[in-house]
């Protein structure tokens, strides 16, 4: 008879991206690209976009995320498709709920906490029951064409970086939105050499500083979900460069619920939005 040994995990997501998170405070417990897979698939493991270790720096054994102070934890996030990802705003969100709800840490309102992530140590606050994070300084980089089902022609899409790499592209109309079959993931020319997350936007009014967008993304990994962070981001950035640097904030409605972007002084992006925590389990696995 196989020995099988139980496996704790929690659940979570951030306005529908969800994702499976995994304690392992001494990196003992190191991921597989064979786990996540089975963890992250919606029929036979548990399902999600992506799975999260919670692991200490210093124990996670990636030398980016090792390099945060000692103490900081690190959240090692893998796509579903068992592929690695240097960030997730909606994960990072979600990653802070989950040490908070596991008693791992504590934040009170107002209160930030820095997360180690392999784009660099994120810092978190919370502001109520939303949580907000810092992704630093964006980049805006060059056009990209780009074909996908339900699109007629081939359309320009602008790089951005939020540490992933993505290509936002501007539709006309909501009908075009919805018209996009995202199953298969859009070609890019040039393709950028490690894929790219592709967000579709169209832009909405702007009134008294604020802008407004809605939104579906392609995730690379993944395939379409219902909400991507720094894709949110991303998003809003490039329609705030088309528009002029109009406003500093901007309202992102996507599949999964609604988003919140700011500029600060700095220059650097900040993703707000709910994060929740939705059951907890046990998976069992073979003993190694």
């Amino acid at each position: 008879m196989t020995q099988v040994i139980p496996q704790g995990f929690s659940k979570g997501h951030g306005t529908g991206n969800d994702f499976v998170l995994v304690a392992d405070a001494d990196g003992s417990a190191p991921l597989t690209p064979e786990r996540v897979r089975a963890l992250a698939d919606r029929r036979f493991g548990v399902g999600g976009d992506g799975v999260i270790r919670a692991v200490r720096a210093g124990a996670t054994g990636v030398a980016i995320l090792d390099s945060a102070a000692e103490g900081t934890w690190a959240m090692d996030y893998w796509n579903a498709d068992g592929s690695v990802s240097e960030m997730c705003g909606n994960g990072v969100r979600v990653f802070v709920r989950y040490l908070l709800e596991a008693g791992l840490e504590e934040l009170p309102d107002g209160g930030a906490i820095d997360v180690a992530t392999r784009a660099g140590v994120k810092r978190v606050v919370r502001r109520g029951e939303l949580l907000s994070v810092d992704l630093g300084p964006f980049e805006l980089g060059e056009m990209a064409l780009v074909a996908a089902d339900g699109l007629e022609v081939d359309r320009p899409g602008l790089l951005v970086s939020t540490g992933n790499p993505h290509v936002v592209v501007a539709l006309a109309s909501e009908d075009e939105l919805a018209g996009l079959d995202l199953h298969r993931a859009p070609s890019l020319d040039p393709a950028p050499v490690d894929g790219a997350n592709v967000e579709f936007v169209v832009p909405g009014a702007i009134a008294d500083g604020i802008g407004s967008i809605r939104m579906r993304v392609h995730e690379r990994g993944v395939g379409e979900t219902l909400s991507c962070g720094t894709g949110a981001v991303a998003a809003a950035m490039a329609t705030r460069h088309w528009s002029g640097d109009a406003a500093d904030r901007w309202i992102v409605d996507v599949p999964g619920g609604r988003l919140e972007v700011d500029v600060d002084e700095r220059g650097h992006a900040w993703l707000t939005g709910p994060a929740e925590i939705v059951f907890r389990g046990e998976t069992l696995s073979p003993a190694r």
